[in-house]
């Protein structure tokens, strides 16, 4: 049930963006192509493992564990209600 002006399934369709813009930023942050054999930040070699498992890596785990602690998600704001908008 939708409010106000909106049509019968709105909400479900924000979050489904929401979801869908999530997903696209996750793919956008992947590694692609070649990996390397040392890492990139700290010069240590990814374990063969590592690079079996995701073709693309240029980090060692430490060093990707702190580039994913450093993501910040930004999103847009989807929701309808004027407040929401003047937080």
């Amino acid at each position: 049930m939708a409010g106000g002006w909106t049509r019968d399934g709105a909400v479900q369709d924000q979050i489904d963006d929401t979801v869908r813009d999530a997903i696209l930023a996750a793919r956008a942050r992947m590694a692609g192509g070649d990996g390397e054999t040392h890492c990139v930040e700290c010069g240590d070699e990814i374990p063969e493992a590592r690079r079996r498992a995701l073709p693309g890596a240029r980090t060692c785990v430490p060093c990707q564990s702190q580039r994913d602690g450093r993501v910040v998600a930004a999103g847009f704001n989807r929701r309808g209600s004027k407040d929401s908008q003047l937080r």
